[in-house]
């Protein structure tokens, strides 16, 4: 006839229940059961490095915008400069030119 032998144990964060029947082979099962305490660390952790990486893109590309504002604002700066100097020497250069010639 065989006999059956179960032992449970638990030491707070795993349970084992071993399974032990005597019935010519000797075959043993062991069972073992978690809380769950790790998946839950590992979820949290994947979640802190998706938010800390999420921070560093949102970051250059706020970084990356401003140089392109100021960029833009110095370019445009520039322009309205050079049309200044261009207006200033196409009246001086029709000054000259009156000057020159009063007829015109």
């Amino acid at each position: 006839m065989a006999t059956e032998r179960v032992t449970d144990r638990t030491d707070g964060l795993t349970s084992e229940r071993t399974v032990e029947r005597n019935e010519g082979g000797g075959t043993t099962y062991v069972e073992r059961g978690g809380s769950g305490v790790g998946g839950v660390i590992i979820g949290i952790a994947v979640l802190a490095l998706v938010a800390i990486i999420a921070f560093f893109l949102l970051n250059m590309n706020r970084q990356e915008a401003a140089e392109t504002q100021a960029i833009s604002g110095a370019a445009s700066s520039v322009a309205e400069s050079v049309g200044g100097a261009a207006e200033s020497v196409g009246s001086a250069a029709e000054n000259a030119a009156q000057s020159v010639n009063p007829n015109q």
